[in-house]
């Protein structure tokens, strides 16, 4: 196995090349970073599709405290008020850090930043890019940045385990590419792998986003918090995708509206309506499908017909799958999106394993709650990756330990994940169907399948927690309880299912 030319004593290892990933990297210059990627640099993240953009409080009417308090209202009890204000606090900021790399936010006749409106925020405080290109113009900021500093090397590889000392602080990875495994010696690895949605068979997320970076951080002993929590996007594009399309909740914002195939307004009636949160809006497109309803985002007239403009992407999408959106309505529903569980870290990233940090969907910070405000994502990445960089001091580590060897997942394998986690772990949720996904993932994850075993510990944690909150909505218990995160380690998981397996034989 033959690493890169670095001393392990200086090098990080950060996982991942989204906006968490290069945003640690140049945050952590001038110190020497290897940035290990399964994909070339810009393509394989789901960074580059976001649409909506960054929240901060910009506007003259606007501030931190406001941004929080909203932040606090979508997260449902689970969001944690210092996270929330800090974060606020620091998007002004990270915004001029964006524009200084050289990132093209749109603007307004004045020069001042546009600001647009999406949903559950109190004020207009969306800072975008190209219309609806955010995403993709803030990653393609960030890789012109990382080209150009020297401190950074990248790797493209894919990364199968966590190097641990024979203290189990985590010393490195290790990598395979071609068929061959190299290890990567370490003072510290930073987790910026993504989320989850690849785990569903309807998905907003790239195919590749199936909780790589949690089974890494499972395997090493690591504490991961609040699995339960998947946020589904009520609008992606029902056109037949795989990924589905997205059309933003922005358009939404605008004055888009849902209805159904009779044209009647889908959120008529719930508090909020077509601007309620997330899980909110995706559990009434949810009912209205279970009902035998088709549902759509009318944008038809002015809207519609500026869309090129102000929504290029959300407009080349419908143009690709024959929609004009200025005559049609859109057809959408709910899809997996966002992660709001992950690695339990600290307000320096670090997290319950030394040596081990998170950054971005892979983590959980304690911004995002229950369920997640609309544009927070991209900021908290921006945010964690600075405090991460200010604050990484681990120690070079000691002798290594031989690594885990495990097989690559086969694809039959993923398809069999994903069919499981969208049909009984999905937008609404009850005992029998969690049960029976528990023991389906159980037997997938014991052939050594990675997205089986991330896919299993959100089952289990889903099962485990016996109210609705949030995104987490379970028909058998729709009621709230009292407000509390859960915690999994993998190693309680498996002494669970053991158990139980024994039970079943003396039964």
């Amino acid at each position: 196995m033959n690493a890169p030319a670095r001393n392990p004593a200086d090098r990080v290892v950060v996982v991942g090349a989204g906006v968490a990933g290069l945003a640690v990297a140049l945050r952590l210059a001038p110190r020497p970073v290897t940035l290990v990627t399964a994909a070339p640099l810009g393509s394989g993240t789901a960074t580059g599709w976001a649409q909506g953009g960054i929240a901060a409080t910009i506007g003259a009417d606007d501030a931190p405290h406001l941004h929080a308090a909203d932040t606090e209202a979508a997260g449902a009890g689970l969001t944690e008020p210092a996270v929330a204000r800090r974060v606020a606090e620091a998007g002004p900021g990270l915004i001029d850090w964006l524009v200084r790399i050289g990132v093209p936010f749109d603007r307004q006749e004045d020069g001042a930043l546009a600001l647009g409106l999406e949903a559950a925020h109190s004020r207009r405080r969306i800072v975008r890019a190209g219309g609806d290109s955010t995403g993709r113009a803030v990653l393609d900021g960030l890789v012109r940045a990382a080209a150009l500093t020297p401190s950074i090397e990248v790797v493209v590889a894919t990364v199968r385990d966590l190097l641990q000392d024979e203290a189990g602080a985590v010393a490195g990875v290790v990598c395979e590419r071609d068929g061959a495994r190299f290890r990567i010696q370490a003072r510290a690895v930073v987790l910026a792998t993504g989320g989850v949605g690849g785990l569903y068979a309807s998905t907003t997320n790239p195919r590749g986003a199936v909780g790589r970076g949690l089974a890494l951080a499972a395997r090493a002993g690591a504490s991961l918090r609040d699995l339960e929590f998947v946020q589904f996007h009520p609008t992606a594009i029902a056109a037949g995708g795989d990924p589905m399309p997205l059309a933003t909740e922005a358009l939404r914002g605008e004055g888009a509206c849902l209805i159904d195939g009779r044209g009647d307004r889908v959120m008529a009636g719930i508090e909020g309506g077509d601007l309620a949160p997330r899980d909110v809006v995706a559990r009434g497109i949810f009912q209205a499908l279970a009902r035998g309803e088709r549902v759509f985002l009318d944008a038809r007239g002015e809207l519609g017909a500026r869309m090129p403009t102000r929504f290029p992407t959300v407009a080349a999408l419908c143009a690709a799958a024959g929609i004009d959106p200025a005559r049609e309505p859109i057809p959408v529903r709910p899809a997996a999106h966002y992660h709001m569980g992950g690695v339990l870290v600290d307000a320096a990233g670090r997290s319950t394993v030394p040596g081990l940090y998170a950054c971005g969907e892979v983590a959980s910070t304690g911004l995002h709650g229950a369920n997640r405000l609309a544009s927070n994502s991209l900021l908290e990445a921006l945010a964690y990756a600075g405090w991460i960089a200010d604050r990484l001091e681990e120690p070079p580590t000691g002798a290594v330990r031989p690594p885990r060897e495990a097989d690559a997942p086969a694809p039959s394998r993923i398809a069999a994940v994903r069919a499981v986690m969208e049909r009984r772990v999905g937008v609404v949720r009850d005992a029998e169907g969690l049960t029976e996904a528990v023991a389906r993932l159980s037997a997938l994850a014991e052939t050594g399948c990675g997205a089986a075993l991330t896919a299993l510990l959100i089952a289990e944690s889903a099962l485990r927690r016996q109210e609705s909150r949030g995104a987490h909505w379970r028909s058998d218990h729709p009621g709230m309880g009292a407000a509390r995160h859960s915690e999994t380690r993998l190693a309680e998981v498996e002494r669970a299912l053991e158990g139980q397996r024994f039970a079943e034989m003396l039964s």
